[in-house]
């Protein structure tokens, strides 16, 4: 029988506000403001931040960004016993990405309403079909991390 596993919640916001910074650094470029930080046994491991739009790159998505960093670090494909800090609901692409990286877990910040399949438009994780389990949580820093997203939109819909 497989052990249940023990999840240390004790730095999810400290990571989270790493995401944060990123999501800023992002917003700064005009691109929309989601940051993402991946961590293994405690130390980060990969960064990004959303840049489809500056890269021309529709994959270029912040959970992609810092997966690919985290990759290319542990000169690994696979990425297990980490954990994906994410300040808005990962959407299909990304959730796709994290299950066949390994990723054990997922924290996000904001829900994302239209698109967010891990608990808005569907709970991709708990699919049956899929051959691994990824654990998530939902809502660590949601005030913050959906006030800059709002502020963003905000700011360019004033320009508009």
């Amino acid at each position: 029988m497989r052990q249940p596993q023990i999840i240390d919640r004790s730095r999810d916001q400290e990571f989270m506000r790493q995401a944060l910074e990123l999501a800023a650094q992002g917003a700064a470029m005009g691109e929309v403001p989601v940051g993402a930080v991946l961590v293994q046994h405690g130390q980060v491991i990969g960064r990004g931040f959303n840049c489809p739009i500056s890269g021309s790159d529709p994959s270029a998505h912040a959970e992609m960004v810092a997966i690919r960093a985290a990759a290319q670090a542990a000169s690994n494909y696979r990425l297990p016993g980490s954990t994906l800090y994410v300040t808005l609901e990962p959407c299909s692409m990304c959730a796709g990405l994290i299950v066949h990286s390994r990723i054990a877990r997922v924290v996000y910040g904001a829900l994302e309403p239209k698109a967010g399949i891990v608990q808005s438009q569907g709970q991709f994780f708990t699919q049956g079909f899929l051959n691994h389990r990824v654990l998530f949580e939902g809502g660590v820093l949601a005030q913050e991390c959906g006030t800059i997203l709002s502020e963003f939109f905000k700011a360019r819909r004033a320009k508009a």
